[in-house]
């Protein structure tokens, strides 16, 4: 197990998606709102290295946000 301690996963978690035409990309500025199209109540999604692996939900306590996995996708099959 020593060996899993040197490898590394990116993770993300997507809130939402959005569309917009690129001039209006070139235009945001800092504190932009971008609107999504998602609700607070809609599940996330986790990826791990940019593979889909859960969904889950998001948690806020106080001033800390989590993440709460509430399933694991299953693998693909052409992924190792």
């Amino acid at each position: 197990m020593a060996t899993l301690d040197k490898v590394s996963v990116d993770l993300m978690v997507v809130l939402g998606t959005t569309t917009m035409p690129i001039h209006q990309v070139m235009r945001l500025s800092r504190g932009a709102i971008i609107e999504l199209d998602a609700t607070e109540a809609d599940e996330v999604k986790i990826l791990a290295n940019n593979l889909p692996v859960a969904s889950g939900v998001v948690l806020v306590d106080r001033n800390r946000i989590a993440v709460e996995v509430k399933q694991m996708l299953p693998k693909s099959p052409d992924v190792r």
